[in-house]
């Protein structure tokens, strides 16, 4: 019973994390997580400004709180095998993408806000 407060954490985490993602993908980069309605404009404000990818990572605690939650150390192996889709699609896709679509101001943000470990902005 001693995950169960953590994991309800990590889930209210993942939650607030997606909330506050999608709203910024909509009201900032006017547009969606979805390939058929991308945003426009490249996001780097609200959590975007300390990791480049708390969409991901928002996704990451939900699974982690689940595990804590339900005790099932079987999804601390899923979450495991998501973080590592997710980052073998974010640097093999998602980063030549972004950089081809925004150019140099995605080249700034590389530079400055970590891709994984979050860090307080500049």
């Amino acid at each position: 019973m001693t995950g169960r407060p953590s994991g309800v954490i990590a889930l209210a985490a993942g939650i607030a994390g997606l909330a506050w993602c999608l709203r910024d993908f909509a009201l900032v980069g006017r547009g969606t997580p979805a390939p058929f309605d991308p945003p426009q404009q490249l996001v780097a404000t609200g959590l975007y400004r300390w990791v480049r990818n708390p969409m991901y990572l928002s996704a990451l605690s939900l699974l982690v709180g689940e595990a804590a939650l339900l005790e099932a150390p079987v999804l601390l192996r899923y979450a495991a095998g998501f973080f590592l889709v997710a980052h073998l699609f974010v640097v093999l896709y998602e980063e030549p993408a972004l950089r081809r679509k925004f150019g140099e101001s995605y080249d700034r943000y590389r530079a400055t806000v970590p891709r994984w470990l979050a860090r307080r902005p500049r």
